[in-house]
């Protein structure tokens, strides 16, 4: 299986990366920089229209949308047990789903509130708004970890995803102190090797964009 992974540093596609790595799979990554627009360029959007990352193109076809992704490597992989079995696989479907049609909507206003107004004047309430419905969402994954390592008995891909999810929240500086299970979870996610070598390959793509512009 011939398996490419678009991917931004900062980006979601961290999710993917993790999860393919923990699963042992090889691949190959494009890097994609969202900075410069390249997810808009007519080569990118003739693998993905929908101009976004991540893109995991197995076998020369692209599939798109996060919550597939992470399914397609779980399983293609599953000794890996990136998801859990019985019906908490659908709940771990469940919780991915939230976070993609929810706490990643919230976090988006931080970075680009112009998605989401044209007067700028205006930014900064669209900026507190989106932060209060972030927060109204991690009081619930605050409860969902009370007491826990994981979302479930073991780390699945449900875990990779808040990963992200909440680390972007941090690099927003916003105030997290009341999440301190979610802090928790976070120190604990940059203890495994799959964490460590993403966020190293991050800041060395980072540098490069960075010397490039």
């Amino acid at each position: 299986m011939d398996l490419t992974l678009c991917y931004a540093p900062m980006a979601c596609s961290l999710v993917a990366y993790v999860n393919l790595t923990e699963a042992g799979a090889p691949f190959t990554v494009r890097t994609v920089n969202t900075g410069a627009r390249e997810q808009k360029s007519a080569e990118y959007l003739a693998v993905n229209p929908k101009g976004k990352v991540p893109v995991l193109v197995v076998d020369g076809y692209p599939l798109t949308e996060n919550v597939a992704i992470q399914q397609f490597i779980a399983r293609s992989f599953p000794a890996a047990k990136l998801l859990p079995a019985g019906f908490d696989e659908f709940k771990a479907i469940s919780l991915m789903s939230w976070f993609t049609s929810t706490i990643h909507p919230h976090l988006t206003p931080n970075a680009r509130p112009e998605n989401y107004c044209d007067m700028p004047e205006a930014f900064d309430g669209v900026k507190r708004v989106a932060q209060k419905l972030l927060f109204e969402d991690l009081k619930i994954a605050e409860g969902l970890l009370e007491g826990r390592e994981w979302f479930f008995d073991h780390f699945t891909a449900v875990d990779s995803y808040f990963f992200w999810c909440f680390r972007r929240a941090v690099q927003f500086k916003l105030d997290l102190s009341a999440f301190p299970n979610c802090l928790a979870h976070m120190a604990r996610m940059r203890e495994r090797p799959s964490v460590q070598k993403v966020e190293a390959y991050e800041k060395e793509v980072m540098a490069q964009f960075a010397k490039a512009a």
